[in-house]
């Protein structure tokens, strides 16, 4: 009989540094512990959790769970049930929301002395490819040799040069989500993820919002027919969408930012306080790159390769600090790949389908294939669209206004692309996801039993519809 440790090696396990501890950098520390690989995981916070868990995705989503709340208390009284405008305390949301951000980042730290990985709060340099300059707290630093390092250090807000006013009053995303008070007027620049949900959750708290963009629509890239429902329900809850405008001059004062427009909007406007959100760059400076063979690209990300190695043999690199698209779940997944890699497995970042989701009010869902990408790139498909006015959960929440959008091979019938809008769309776009994954055809989705009565039976339906018509939609028979 053979040992079940027969096989396994005697020597030291490698030693691996993770720098940045985000949803790329402690999923890649986790698994490389896990794989029996010896982890220091860096960072300059107390806990782990990155810009994700204090700065971006958490933070916005308990806030944004908050105005969904008032939200759904004002559309109450259309079935009867009328409450009080709601008294906003401050203080105790800020509270709470903090609170949330400590019980998430010390749960990590908890995962990381489970695993028996070594976290340290500060910042390091590189000295070279295998070697790192820590400085723990203000003075002690101290150098360190691995094996191997992974960089992943995340994004940070990108500010035009033109629009970089030294103001409390103008706003980055971390400055919006620290919730300092809440303005009689904001004005949101940049029609994008970040700018539409930061907006929608002052719009809920009392703000009057406007939202300037530069293109000729909200959330550029994302697919039209998906967009449409936002942008209805964002003219209602805004003081003003202003499309192929830009902002020509930023002055602030004591008491007011004033604002210039130029484009399809030209006049000046005054607002309490202006938040920024053209977008994010990577964040690696000061890291000492130049002293390894690091590459970047004509943008500033770093180059790597499928299993996230970049230029230099003994460096990997993982999330937003690589490219695009920049999302906590796909910096996750490519820190595990990493892992696996140095680990010795084999291991490659080749997804069918990265979903993204955009936590307004309605959500709106994609992945895979868009309509528009299918044009350009002339893929011969089927698109059909099953919209939520005939889906009987849709109306017993009052919410018909969404749809559910399959892109699908024309021939095969095999699933390209998912889009949804409506409430929940983030939590129903995972199921899309599977599908393109496991290159499952409309017809598998179609014959799959969903709980009835659910928005879950939209996909079905819509799956339906590539073959004709679905039990809660008609569609005549096309003729011969």
């Amino acid at each position: 009989m053979i040992s079940p440790h027969a096989s396994e090696s005697h020597t030291t396990p490698q030693k691996v540094a993770v720098i940045g501890a985000g949803p790329g950098g402690y999923a890649a520390a986790f698994a490389a512990a896990d794989l029996g690989l010896q982890v220091t995981l860096i960072d300059r916070q107390i806990n782990p959790g990155g810009t994700c868990l204090y700065r971006g995705c958490i933070p916005s989503k308990v806030l944004l769970h908050v105005a969904r709340v008032i939200e759904e208390a004002e559309r109450a009284a259309a079935c009867g049930v009328r409450f009080s405008r709601p008294e906003i305390d401050l203080d105790a949301l800020r509270t709470h929301k903090n609170g949330v951000i400590t019980k998430l980042t010390k749960g990590l730290q908890t995962l990381c002395n489970q695993r028996r990985l070594e976290y340290i709060q500060g910042k390091c340099r590189f000295v070279d490819s295998h070697t790192l300059s820590i400085q723990k707290g203000r003075g002690h630093t101290e150098e360190r040799t691995f094996d191997y390092i992974i960089i992943a250090t995340g994004s940070v807000p990108s500010i035009p040069p033109a629009l970089a006013v030294d103001s409390p009053r103008v706003m980055d995303s971390t400055d919006a989500l620290a919730l300092a008070d809440i303005p009689g007027t904001l004005l949101v620049i940049g029609g994008g993820y970040i700018g539409l949900e930061i907006g929608s959750i002052y719009a809920a708290l009392g703000s009057r919002v406007s939202v300037v963009e530069l293109t000729s629509g909200l959330l550029p890239g994302a697919d039209r027919d998906l967009v449409t429902f936002l942008s209805k329900r964002l003219a209602e809850s805004l003081e003003a969408v202003m499309l192929n405008t830009q902002v020509a001059a930023l002055r602030a004062d004591d008491d007011k930012v004033t604002v210039t427009f130029e484009g399809a909007v030209q006049e000046e406007s005054s607002y309490d306080r202006v938040l920024i959100a053209v977008g994010r760059k990577p964040y690696h400076q000061g890291l000492g790159l130049e002293n390894t063979k690091v590459e970047l690209d004509g943008k500033g990300f770093i180059k790597v390769n499928g299993e996230r190695r970049t230029t230099d043999p003994a460096i990997f690199a993982v999330g937003d600090v690589t490219g695009e698209p920049m999302l906590a779940h796909k910096a996750s997944c490519e820190g595990k790949v990493a892992a696996e890699v140095i680990a010795g497995k084999t291991a490659t970042f080749a997804p069918a389908a990265i979903p993204a989701v955009v936590y307004t009010d309605p959500e709106i869902a994609w992945c895979g294939l868009t309509e528009s990408q299918a044009r350009a790139g002339k893929i011969d498909v089927k698109t059909v669209r099953f919209p939520w006015a005939a889906s009987g959960r849709a109306a017993t929440a009052g919410r018909s206004d969404g749809v559910t959008k399959l892109i699908v091979d024309a021939g095969s019938g095999r699933i390209l692309g998912v889009g949804l809008a409506g409430p929940g769309a983030g939590e129903l776009i995972g199921e899309g996801a599977l599908a393109i994954e496991m290159q499952a055809l409309a017809a598998d989705l179609k014959m799959t039993i969903h709980p009835h009565p659910t928005l879950s039976e939209t996909l079905m339906e819509a799956a339906e519809l590539v073959y004709g018509s679905s039990t809660n939609l008609y569609r005549p028979p096309r003729r011969r």
